[in-house]
């Protein structure tokens, strides 16, 4: 089974951890530093890893370069209160994300759960999304036993929009993600494209919907 690795030298935030994680299914793996934990790596299947920086035999900057060189299993490095320097530092070495000590219990699983589905659609290259699966290696979509072919941009910005519903895509984010940086066009053109995408799938033979948040951009949920 897959399990995170939680990477503290603290025990009382490693119990704290892996607590809240475990309590959501999501069973983890404790080591006290880095040189521990590359050897859990070896041994065990990792899906995900919660690291802390400061930590003696190996801090967590040297693990996560150390990771880096062979893997892209996810990182979610804790940091302390207004460490700006080390957030930077550490996505410059390859951590996916942050939380900053203390933390919410809720924000640690919605980052972790967001982390995870995000790392499984980068490998398997599918997102399932209501009564859709969307295949970026062939860029079609399946509906049970029919295929559905779409303009490559629309399928990108579906896509997109799909591996992590729930969460606001401001325009920006589209256009840059989508068209890239040099892209000189109106961004109007999201909301056309946006426009075409809900006319295709009707959210209630589809299972989601594309919202408009009023002057931020789109997000897509699932229905109920």
């Amino acid at each position: 089974m897959n399990k995170i690795l939680v990477i503290d030298d603290d025990p009382h935030i490693r119990e704290l951890v892996t607590v809240f994680l475990e309590n959501e299914n999501l069973p983890c793996i404790e080591a006290e530093n880095g040189k521990q934990a590359l050897t859990i790596l070896d041994q065990e299947s990792i899906v995900l890893i919660i690291l802390d920086i400061m930590m003696p035999e190996m801090d967590g900057w040297t693990f996560c370069r150390e990771v880096r060189r062979t893997q892209q299993i996810p990182i979610l490095m804790l940091t302390a209160k207004g460490e700006t320097m080390q957030k930077v530092k550490g996505f410059e070495l390859g951590a996916d994300d942050y939380l900053v000590k203390p933390f919410e219990p809720i924000e640690l699983v919605m980052r972790v759960k967001a982390l995870i589905k995000r790392y499984q659609v980068a490998v398997s290259q599918q997102v399932r999304i209501g009564r859709l699966i969307l295949d970026q290696k062939s860029y079609t979509i399946s509906q049970g036993s029919a295929h559905i072919m779409i303009p490559m941009k629309e399928f990108e910005l579906l896509f997109m929009l799909a591996g992590t519903p729930g969460r606001t895509f401001t325009r920006d984010d589209l256009i840059e993600n989508i068209w890239g940086y040099d892209y000189g066009g109106d961004e109007r053109t999201i909301d056309v494209h946006i426009k075409r995408l809900r006319e295709r799938f009707d959210e209630q033979q589809c299972g989601f919907k594309i919202k408009t948040v009023r002057g931020i951009g789109y997000r897509l949920v699932e229905c109920l």
